[in-house]
C-alpha cells in the first residue's frame, strides 16, 4: 500500500497524486499463495504492469486501503483478513498479543521489476528478523482482483518501528491490531479533514 511519495511531503490539504499498479498476471499469482508465501516471492511467473494515475484525497485512498482483501498463511492455510474486523481464525491458528502486516513491493506506487521487488523485500525480512519478531507470508489485494502484493504479517511489532518501516519502504499503509480487536488499517499519511465512514482507520499524522 503506498503512495508515489516515499516522504509524503508533496501531499497539500490532504491531496496527492497516488500511482495503482494493475498486475495482469494477478489471477496466477492469487493461486501460486495457495502453496505457500514463498512460491508467490520466487517462482511466479513475470507479468505485464500498467499503472493508472489519478488524483485522489487520502480520504479516498483510505477507503480503497480499508476495502483492500488481506490475507496470511499460516501453517500452509491461506487465511483471510478484513479490515474491521477480528481475525479470529489467524489469532487462533497463530496466537500473538500484537499483529502487523507490511509489504515492501512496488515503493512509492513505483511500478518495480521482479528483481527489484524481491530485493525490497529481502531488505524488509532483514529489518523484521533484526526486530526480533516472529513472521509469516502474506498479501494485499485489490477488492476487484486487480493488483495483488505479497508481503509479511509480524508478531509484536511496535507501532514505533511498523511506522518507521512505512516510511523505509515508501509505503502509505499498513495493517495492526490488538488480539481479539478488529483489524485496524494505519495510515501513514496526513489525516483528511474528514474521516467519515472510516471507524478502523488510524492515522500517524
Amino acid at each position: 500500500m503506498k503512495i508515489v511519495v516515499p516522504t509524503f511531503g508533496s501531499l497539500v490539504s490532504g491531496v496527492g497524486v497516488i500511482a495503482r499498479p494493475v498486475m495482469g498476471r494477478a489471477s496466477s499469482l492469487r493461486r501460486e499463495r495457495e502453496s505457500g508465501r514463498e512460491a508467490v516471492a520466487h517462482n511466479a511467473a513475470a507479468r505485464d504492469t500498467a499503472v493508472m494515475h489519478a488524483i485522489v484525497d487520502t480520504l479516498e485512498l483510505a477507503r480503497t486501503y480499508a476495502a483492500a482483501r488481506y490475507g496470511a498463511t499460516v501453517q500452509g492455510q491461506p487465511i483471510a483478513l478484513h479490515v474491521g474486523v477480528p481475525a479470529v481464525e489467524l489469532e487462533r491458528a497463530w496466537p500473538s498479543e500484537r499483529y502487523a502486516f507490511l509489504t515492501a513491493w512496488n515503493p512509492a506506487s513505483q511500478p518495480q521489476s521482479r528483481k527489484a521487488n524481491d530485493r525490497a523485500d529481502e531488505a524488509l525480512r532483514a529489518r523484521l528478523d533484526e526486530a526480533g519478531v516472529a513472521r509469516v507470508g502474506a498479501w494485499a489485494e485489490a477488492s476487484d482482483g486487480g493488483w495483488y502484493e505479497p508481503g509479511w504479517l509480524a508478531h509484536g511489532l511496535s507501532l514505533e518501528t511498523l511506522d518507521a518501516l512505512a516510511r523505509e519502504f515508501g509505503q502509505a499503509g499498513t495493517l495492526s491490531w490488538m488480539h481479539g480487536e478488529p483489524v485496524h488499517l494505519r495510515m501513514v499519511v496526513p489525516r483528511p479533514a474528514s474521516t467519515a465512514g472510516l471507524r478502523w482507520v488510524d492515522w500517524v499524522e
